[in-house]
């Protein structure tokens, strides 16, 4: 796998060429260009802070910062899209781009992490925006707190590198992966704290064992060192925060290996 690794980073050169190429196809159409990263995840922003901060008065579990519940909102909904975004491309990375794969003389890992650098980009440009929230919403402050974002990137960035080899490989030789990671992706979303504290989950009358359950999901770690940015009082416990560092990399160096072990009966079916 060190091998494996090392090829990647020798051909960085071609991996920035694909990045920026994907990049430059998907929005190449469009008026508004790069700024649609931003209006999707602001326009469900809208919708959820409707539906769990109107009707279901969501952010009173936030406390003394329920006033800023929007903040909490979005901060949770520009990491997702990062999540969702980089599963659902990473999945089809292979399958998509079969003709340039069985041509160019680069390591096949760089296609889809490719994807998953590509969405995190965008995930960069949305910061701006994250920033003068907090800053409107009074809950900026220059700290250790800021040192959450950071690892959280880092961790997030790990675990979806696995999960984007794993499930590349796979979809060339099963076809039903793409449509059950759309389920799944699904009920991540409301199995992660990204619209609703973690506390309101900690409170609950769920039984023990299913709120253990629910902790041993990788993502809840993570998700709460993005919202501690702006609210320490989220940031992870240590169990949690072990969690998220074990399962992310477990799932990257299972996800490698899985690839490396099918990529040959991957490029025959290519």
């Amino acid at each position: 796998m060190t091998a494996s690794v090392m090829g990647v980073w020798s051909h960085r050169n071609a991996l920035r060429l694909l990045v920026r190429r994907d990049l430059a196809v998907k929005y190449q159409q469009s008026v508004l260009g790069y700024l649609w990263s931003l209006i999707e995840p602001l326009a469900m922003g809208i919708i959820y802070w409707f539906v769990f901060g109107v009707l279901y008065g969501t952010g009173q579990h936030l406390g003394p910062a329920k006033d800023s519940y929007p903040l909490f909102l979005i901060t949770g909904i520009f990491a997702w899209m990062w999540t969702n975004s980089a599963i659902s491309e990473a999945t089809s990375a292979l399958t998509g781009q079969a003709r340039l794969i069985t041509t160019m003389r680069v390591p096949r890992e760089v296609f889809p992490l490719g994807r998953v650098i590509g969405r995190f980009a965008e995930y960069v440009a949305g910061l701006p925006v994250l920033i003068a929230l907090a800053v409107y919403f009074g809950e900026f402050r220059l700290g250790m707190n800021l040192l959450a974002l950071p690892l959280g990137v880092l961790l997030l960035m790990v675990l979806l590198t696995g999960v984007a080899m794993l499930l590349s490989s796979l979809n060339v030789l099963l076809a039903d992966v793409d449509r059950m990671m759309r389920l799944i992706t699904r009920l991540l979303f409301y199995a992660t704290p990204i619209t609703y504290p973690l506390a309101l989950v900690q409170k609950s009358g769920m039984p023990e064992w299913l709120k253990t359950l629910y902790e041993l999901n990788p993502l809840v770690g993570i998700y709460q060192l993005f919202h501690a940015v702006w609210y320490p009082s989220e940031f992870p416990s240590n169990g949690l925060l072990a969690i998220s560092v074990i399962g992310s990399v477990v799932l990257f160096f299972g996800g490698w290996w899985v690839f490396r072990a099918l990529e040959p009966a991957v490029l025959k079916e290519l």
